[in-house]
């Protein structure tokens, strides 16, 4: 088991929750928060930017991990959205347990 914390920023609360949601029902996450909004300054064709974006963290697992690429590639309305895997080195052993559970296939 490598459970994962995946960060990513949608620009607005209504395509954040429908990742979230497509993510749960393809059970390629077992939990997805979405933050309040912030703003980002960053370095996009050779200029400075700023976007108030909605963060995402996604709980997974490594193994899902292409599926979570997948749908959010096909589901994020950026060119290039920020995707960004984090291991789960440590956490409740009930919770990474239920983790694990709530994103198995299950035929």
């Amino acid at each position: 088991m490598e459970p994962l914390l995946i960060l990513t920023n949608l620009p607005d609360v209504a395509s954040a929750e429908k990742l979230a949601r497509v993510l749960l029902e393809h059970r390629a996450a077992a939990c997805v928060n979405v933050l309040a909004a912030c703003r980002s300054v960053y370095r996009w064709r050779g200029a400075v930017e700023t976007a108030d974006e909605i963060p995402l963290l996604i709980k997974t697992t490594a193994e899902n991990y292409p599926l979570v690429e997948e749908i959010v590639r096909a589901q994020h309305p950026y060119d290039v959205p920020e995707l960004i895997a984090i291991p789960i080195t440590h956490g409740l052993p009930a919770y990474l347990d239920w983790l694990v559970t709530e994103t198995e296939k299950h035929e």
